[in-house]
């Protein structure tokens, strides 16, 4: 670790970008910021389809689970889209400081609306707005991050600690939200999905408030859209109207390469969430002594392993990187979490042999095979999910900086609208031949990246040595 910061200069004021294993206090507020937008976007989430089938009489708005389940989707497939259009505004036209809390007010807004609804129509009003608000928000503050730091081997590390801020906020929305429904905002048998939009609303509101008064800790970072460049002290300007160089396009095309591998581990991942509550439901034991446990509490888990695994995960990122052959490349690190999301397949394979394959409803598998699942899904999100926000700090140009880190986003997405086709689809098979084919597939991926390691790394080597970073 060094001990002294590096400090740069942009006009007459003083940057806070340091090249020292600390931290700068800008980091933990933007880690902030994310803790507080998730805990509402996950407590509300959870509520929505609850809320939308519920019947009126409980407070919820009577529609069916067919509508609930389409709301949801549509809420989280948006919020993943709308970063690539929130992303060219803070690359042309808005610094990412400005859009950040204005998209917070926006999601607030729609949380408040939500509150209000009375039909279907007033979700979609929520859910755009939810989704508007996210698009200024979600990427921009994940470019945002990238900027604070110019030692670049920083932020694998950094990114994976703030997926620990992340998790925090999810883990608080979905154990204080389920609780606070049914029993702190229950009036009178009419449950309190309501208030919890507009506690989700509040929040919001409080969470842009702090990001404001924050500003100074940022210096000059996010007052001028990326586009206009964030490095005064780069020796090469960042002109706009230049072409991207030969390196630049091969930097771009790994990204959008690794992107697609996102497609494929979140694809699987939201399989698994379906997957397990499916199972769990039917064929576990969701008891520990006398106590049954929620299933629901699986999302808590999830959250709750994703914090703890954060500072341990960012700490071996930066400890490898100090290594004379440097960290592992993020082709291996996906590898790594493709193959640990293939392991979280197999504890289902598991529970179904302690239990007998096919066997009925009444033999059930411990709840045992559950925890460990959760363990090897978070861990396998930790050695991916928060890796891609890190590479595209790294490798994006800079004047593309915000809309890569959308490109990124997008392949949840993606993932998001075609997962429950593929698990329905997944349906039509014998359930444990499925649960064995996943993750035969997953690991197969992660062999190739681990094989294709070198040849993917060059897209992103520095050639300049070889003179090969021209304009094309």
């Amino acid at each position: 670790m060094e001990d002294t910061q590096k400090i740069h200069y942009m006009g007459d004021n003083m940057e806070n970008t340091v090249k020292s294993k600390k931290k700068p206090l800008a980091f933990y507020l933007c880690s902030g910021a994310f803790s507080f937008e998730r805990s509402a976007y996950y407590g509300s989430k959870g509520i929505l389809l609850l809320f939308i089938a519920a019947s009126v009489a409980t407070g919820g708005l009577g529609l069916t689970s067919d509508q609930a389940a389409l709301a949801v989707s549509n809420l989280v497939a948006f919020t993943y889209l709308a970063p690539i259009f929130g992303g060219m505004v803070c690359d042309r036209w808005v610094g990412a400081r400005y859009a950040i809390p204005a998209g917070m007010l926006i999601m607030g807004a729609g949380y408040f609306i939500g509150a209000n609804a009375t039909d279907i129509s007033g979700i979609n009003i929520m859910i755009a707005l939810v989704a508007l608000g996210t698009g200024l928000f979600k990427g921009n503050l994940s470019a945002l991050t990238g900027t604070l730091f110019k030692d670049q081997d920083q932020l694998d590390s950094a990114f994976s600690t703030q997926y620990s801020f992340i998790n925090i906020g999810s883990f608080f929305g979905t154990t204080f939200f389920g609780f606070a429904y049914m029993y702190l905002f229950n009036k009178g048998g009419v449950l309190g999905y309501t208030a919890c939009f507009k506690f989700s609303a509040a929040i919001m509101i409080v969470g842009a408030i702090i990001f404001v008064l924050g500003w100074k800790l940022l210096g000059e970072h996010g007052k001028k859209p990326f586009l206009a460049g964030q490095e005064k002290d780069d020796s090469t300007k960042n002109d706009s109207k230049e072409p991207l160089t030969v390196m630049e396009k091969k930097r771009v095309m790994a990204i959008v390469l690794v992107s697609t591998f996102s497609v494929i581990f979140w694809l699987f991942w939201y399989v698994t969430y379906l997957a397990v509550y499916d199972y769990g439901g039917a064929f576990v034991d969701m008891s520990i002594g006398n106590f049954q446990v929620p299933l629901l509490w699986f999302d808590s888990e999830n959250a709750f392993l994703c914090i703890a695994l954060g500072p341990v995960l960012g700490s071996l990122w930066y400890k490898l990187s100090q290594r004379p052959q440097g960290d592992l490349s993020l082709f291996k690190k996906t590898g790594i979490g493709l193959a640990f999301l293939g392991v979280a397949f197999l504890m289902l394979v598991g529970a179904e042999f302690t239990r007998g394959i096919g066997a009925p409803e009444t033999a059930k598998a411990s709840i045992m095979w559950i925890i460990a699942f959760g363990f090897f899904l978070s861990l396998g999100e930790m050695c991916f999910s928060p890796l891609g926000n890190s590479f595209v700090s790294k490798y994006a140009p800079k004047k593309y900086l915000a809309v890569l880190m959308g490109v990124w986003t997008f392949a949840t997405f993606i993932a998001g609208k075609t997962h429950g086709a593929i698990y329905n689809f997944t349906k039509q098979f014998d359930m444990i031949t499925v649960y064995t084919v996943i993750p035969v597939i997953l690991f197969v991926c992660a062999v190739a990246l681990f094989a294709l390691d070198k040849n993917l790394s060059k897209l992103v080597a520095d050639d300049n040595e070889n003179g090969e970073n021209k304009v094309a």
